[in-house]
């Protein structure tokens, strides 16, 4: 007796995908909002530089950036903050307001954010424009194994 007939491939898939998952890559055009009018610290200023420089910045939505400003806050009073105490209070809000916004290499895991690789976008870019990289010339003084390979 032959058994049940094989189900279809899409009925075997994994179906526990997530709606989050992407792959990020930077935008160079996209805009950088500006901060509220205060005076910020410039470690302040080169954190939402670098946060709308990085890949995960498409991702944010106009509703995120006031959440974004909220913990811009944050790190300007971690900055300017002396007493040990209180900014060690600081930067465990911090933490826990940047898993939101998929700003460290676990955040983004759990999120399932991948950042292309500058290789890959490379080459994504070089097929788009119909110029693929040539193959590495063989190395002087080595054999192809390939070339060992017959036919029968």
């Amino acid at each position: 007796m032959p058994g049940p007939a094989p189900k279809h491939p899409s009925t075997r898939q994994r179906r526990n995908r997530s709606s989050t998952a992407a792959t990020l890559s930077v935008d160079p055009d996209l805009e950088v909002p500006a901060l509220p009018t205060r005076l910020w610290h410039e470690q302040t200023r080169a954190w939402w530089r670098d946060i709308w420089a990085s890949p995960m910045a498409p991702e944010y939505d106009d509703s995120d950036r006031h959440g974004l400003f909220s913990l811009a806050v944050l790190v300007d009073d971690f900055w300017r903050c002396d007493e040990a105490k209180l900014r060690t209070s600081i930067a465990a809000e911090i933490r826990q307001q940047r898993q939101c916004f998929g700003l460290t290499p676990i955040d983004r895991r759990r999120l399932q954010w991948e950042i292309e690789r500058s290789e890959d976008a490379q080459d994504r870019g070089q097929r788009r424009r119909g110029t693929a990289t040539p193959p590495a010339p063989p190395v002087a003084g080595s054999t192809d194994p390939r070339t060992a390979l017959r036919a029968v």
